[in-house]
């Protein structure tokens, strides 16, 4: 069976949904969405770095595009500085008849207890109303802190601890707004960006901690976040611009699962502009890896590599966008409403094998 797809934005995330989706035999193309008049009017093989057009040609009319009646969007528009826009913009994919993964907003990949029910039974009633489903997922939060670490726990004999890490150099990330505006590299030590704000932290990965403890069946007593930042020893050149001596160029997070006033589930992230940066910190294996650790009986730790063209912060834009592109089929499948890690069967680089 064939499957009709529109791809929603080509930039960091969409370029390589693009590329996924024109590459899956089950899947097809009809329409690409772009922000910009300087994308609209090109074709979609041009958007996404391939030499064969495909036909399809990019638009930034959406009404258009949702009149194609296709079976899914593969959305992956920027949502971290418009949040609510970007529900809204899912809202009315639902609404429409239109099944959607998407790569954002980042916690609805498991927004209960972490979002109010004021805010996710809208998305669901507008799913119900047009009989679609939406699914949220990517790399982190997504399957390198669910699928991955519920496997592992599948050989337990006993779970004390499960611990989710992203070990990252973010010098070759190629996103300026993340980086500095929303992650805050470059900035004082004591001016706090958006990410650091009071409570973003477990809005956006409350829900890792909070889908594994549902998946296993642990009530959690609250979801805690603390974090370090180090500046840098001296100057640093990153996506084109120069982090100064004295600004941030190394940060560190957790948010915490607590249950019985210890930790149970804990994400954790540790990002440098600089491989030598907070040497004390763990380090990862290899130039950047997602590590997953499950204390108990026995004791798992997996340390999960990841390169593209030797790069593993391309390789993590990639990741995110087959993830989504290869849950197409089962999502179309599945129940109306907002789903979860947990409610898609295994999906699997079906036809990729070259």
């Amino acid at each position: 069976m064939t499957y009709r797809v529109i791809q929603w934005s080509t930039g960091n995330v969409g370029h390589w949904a693009l590329r996924s989706i024109i590459a899956r035999p089950e899947l097809e193309l009809v329409g690409v969405w772009v922000s910009s008049e300087a994308k609209a009017g090109r074709d979609a093989a041009e958007l996404a770095g391939l030499d064969t057009p495909t036909g399809i040609i990019a638009t930034t009319d959406a009404d258009a595009l949702l009149a194609l009646k296709p079976d899914c969007i593969v959305h992956t528009a920027m949502a971290d500085d418009r949040l609510m826009e970007a529900v809204e913009d899912l809202k009315r994919f639902l609404r429409a008849g239109i099944n959607v993964v998407s790569s954002s907003p980042v916690f609805l990949q498991f927004p209960y207890g972490t979002l109010p029910s004021e805010a996710i039974d809208p998305i669901v009633e507008a799913a119900r109303e047009g009989g679609a489903s939406l699914w949220v997922n990517g790399i982190d939060p997504g399957w390198a802190n669910d699928w991955l670490p519920l496997l592992l726990t599948s050989g337990s004999e006993r779970i004390d601890r499960v611990v989710c890490s992203e070990l990252m150099d973010y010098s070759t990330y190629d996103n300026p707004k993340v980086l500095f505006e929303i992650m805050g590299f470059g900035s004082a030590l004591e001016e706090l960006p958006l990410l650091l704000q009071p409570g973003v932290l477990t809005l956006a990965w409350g829900s890792v901690v909070r889908q594994l403890a549902a998946a296993l069946d642990v009530e959690l007593d609250d979801v805690t976040q603390d974090f370090e930042r180090i500046a840098a020893p001296g100057p640093l050149q990153v996506a084109g611009r120069t982090v100064a001596a004295g600004t941030a160029a190394a940060l560190r997070f957790r948010v915490s699962g607590i249950r019985s006033g210890r930790e149970v589930f804990v994400l954790e992230h540790i990002t440098r502009l600089h491989p030598e940066l907070a040497p004390e910190w763990p380090q990862p294996t290899g130039k950047g890896c997602y590590r997953v650790e499950v204390e108990g009986e026995p004791d798992y730790r997996l340390d999960l590599q990841l390169y593209s063209n030797g790069d593993h912060a391309r390789a993590g834009l990639v990741g995110t966008a087959a993830r989504l592109v290869s849950a197409v089929p089962a999502v179309i499948e599945a129940r109306a409403g907002l789903l979860t890690a947990v409610d898609i069967p295994l999906t699997t680089g079906r036809g990729l094998v070259s």
